[in-house]
């Protein structure tokens, strides 16, 4: 079938005369070259105006101060000072945590303006940074402190490790994990934090001043232990490290010793 002549054609379907065919090549690639730059520039746009986790860590930022301040430089806390370790904690329970400050949810004087400072971004980004630093725990040595069996009358270690199950208050390792070491994005740990840290945050459960977490459990079990129960395991837990360490020491037979 004989083609049709250019004449016939459809504009759009007429080929480029030969002289403008050069300036037409042309045209397309300073087209891609623009677009490559573009998209270029709003990829390195987007990186610098990304908040900086670390750097919110150690400078603070839109007026709230520097988490090193009360958290320690590295995340690991003060527990002389009542303030929690943060390092390795889950950037998601981290990021809940912070958000709660901000909307009322979570009630706390000391944290409240600080996590109002900060916006979504900013929140997420300081959670994320403290999750990947390393963890102050000694994971396998507190692990190691849930086999030996608790004793009745040590009333922090027997509902840590037994829980009260006349009263409905299963043990905390059961989702805190061995040790009180955290487990999963929900659980955190519990290991060498502030004795007040902790008994302040399980008060606050059985007011309503922070959010139930998963199924509702932590107020139903905060209202359910008595001060003198919530002062001791809360103690249980925040001299537990070293507890962890005494029994390691206790495990390894002296340097020369005769089996």
């Amino acid at each position: 079938m004989p083609s049709r002549p250019l004449s016939s054609r459809p504009q759009s379907l007429r080929p480029l005369p030969i002289r403008l065919q050069p300036f037409f090549l042309r045209s397309c690639t300073v087209a891609r070259w623009a677009g490559a730059l573009a998209l270029g520039a709003s990829a390195l746009a987007n990186a610098q105006s990304a908040p900086d986790g670390q750097q919110i860590s150690t400078q603070g930022a839109n007026g709230a101060p520097a988490c090193v301040t009360c958290h320690g430089a590295k995340g690991e806390g003060n527990a002389v000072a009542g303030f929690p370790h943060l390092a390795g904690m889950g950037a998601a329970y981290l990021a809940e945590q912070l958000e709660a400050m901000a909307n009322g949810s979570r009630v706390s004087p000391v944290m409240a303006a600080t996590a109002k400072a900060l916006n979504p971004a900013q929140r997420q980004a300081v959670a994320q940074y403290y999750a990947q630093l390393p963890s102050p725990l000694n994971i396998d040595r507190l692990a190691a402190t849930a086999q030996p069996p608790a004793k009745a009358d040590d009333t922090g270690a027997w509902l840590a490790n037994r829980g009260a199950w006349d009263k409905n208050v299963p043990a905390c390792n059961q989702c805190h994990g061995p040790g009180g070491i955290g487990v999963g994005a929900n659980f955190p740990s519990l290991a060498g934090q502030p004795a007040a840290y902790i008994a302040g945050q399980l008060r606050a459960w059985r007011q309503g001043q922070r959010p139930p977490g998963p199924l509702g459990l932590m107020p139903a079990v905060a209202t359910r232990l008595t001060d003198a129960e919530i002062d001791a395991v809360s103690a249980y837990y925040a001299g537990l490290p070293k507890a962890a360490d005494l029994l390691a020491a206790q495990a390894t037979p002296a340097a020369g010793a005769k089996p």
